[in-house]
């Protein structure tokens, strides 16, 4: 059974970083994709930002382009959200999620998803 394990999450001030992390576990991941949403309270779960198991396909969301980087260390079947220059509008739930198949930004389409880390950011 697919398993995600989200870490990382915490609080801090504008303008710092912070580094996601998403263990996965319970299969062979080879032709997956990982990603990572989000849900402010009140709104809807939105697409972050997903990668190729193999790493060399990326996709970010606007927002976060140029300050969000998605990793992956298939050695140790983790994901990562490396999130620097932080806004308060990044605060909410950081959700990992896995797919059988290509890169998307659509919600409905994964198929496993983590617990959630919480990121808070003060301004």
């Amino acid at each position: 059974q697919v398993q995600l394990v989200e870490s990382g999450g915490g609080l801090v001030q504008a303008g710092g970083s912070l580094r996601l992390s998403c263990a996965a576990s319970g299969r062979t991941f080879s032709s997956y994709t990982m990603a990572w949403f989000r849900q402010a309270p009140g709104k809807e779960r939105d697409f972050v930002a997903a990668i190729s198991w193999s790493g060399s396909t990326t996709y970010n969301e606007d927002s976060v382009e140029g300050r969000f980087t998605i990793s992956i260390d298939n050695a140790k079947n983790t994901v990562y959200l490396q999130m620097n220059s932080l806004k308060p509008e990044d605060t909410a739930v950081y959700f990992c999620a896995t797919r059988a198949g290509t890169i998307t930004r659509y919600r409905s389409q994964y198929s496993y998803w983590g617990q959630g880390t919480q990121v808070t950011v003060s301004s």
